[in-house]
């Protein structure tokens, strides 16, 4: 089984480093020297990681046959694939691979369904699941433990305990001053009944 690791950025330097952004949490495991990894587009791999160190928090990688900085700009966007066993978990107990969470069926603790998940997000704060309804319209369901309260490969599901208005329209009043003025509206109201 295929799982993209990284995406190329810009070239760093002069000798034929990249910046890559990281989508594993693994990138040890995964983006190690030796690693041959697959390549979208394929055109341009597969690719043999000669190097890998961080600067200034940013992971920087160089590939063999790759010494300069055009080399490295002509790799930028592409995506890393490392081939992985489809029966291998990750080490954390609460930790999935993508593949394992795609096509989940999403429901509420009560059992309503929400819908399946068709794609996952990495975003720099936090992961996201595009969750597709029935409907065919789509919401997003943060991939927090506040939100996602379990995940059930066996049962095949993902039970969350939304806040009001993240998949329906009954948002929470945000401020006391709103909650106030609208006692205060109603109050009016009930009073000019008299």
């Amino acid at each position: 089984m295929q799982l993209v690791v990284a995406r190329i950025g810009r070239a760093h330097g002069i000798k034929g480093e990249v910046t890559v952004e990281v989508r594993t949490d693994e990138p040890e495991l995964r983006l190690a020297p030796g690693a041959v990894l697959a390549t979208d587009p394929a055109s341009t791999g597969p690719l043999t990681l000669a190097t890998g160190r961080v600067h200034s928090g940013r992971l920087l990688l160089r590939f063999e046959g790759v010494t300069d900085r055009n080399g490295a700009e002509a790799l930028r966007n592409t995506l890393l694939i490392a081939e992985i066993d489809p029966e291998e978990l990750p080490e954390g107990e609460d930790e999935y691979y993508d593949h394992q969470l795609m096509d989940l069926d999403v429901v509420t603790a009560d059992g309503t369904e929400v819908g399946r998940i068709t794609e996952i997000s990495h975003l720099p704060s936090q992961d996201l699941f595009i969750v597709e309804r029935p409907d065919g319209s789509e919401v997003l369901i943060p991939f927090v433990e506040e939100i996602v309260a379990e995940i059930d490969l066996v049962e095949q599901k993902a039970v969350i305990t939304p806040p009001p208005g993240l998949i329906d329209d009954r948002a929470e009043i945000a401020s006391a001053r709103d909650a106030a003025a609208e006692d205060d509206s109603a109050r009016d109201a009930a009073e000019g009944e008299d």
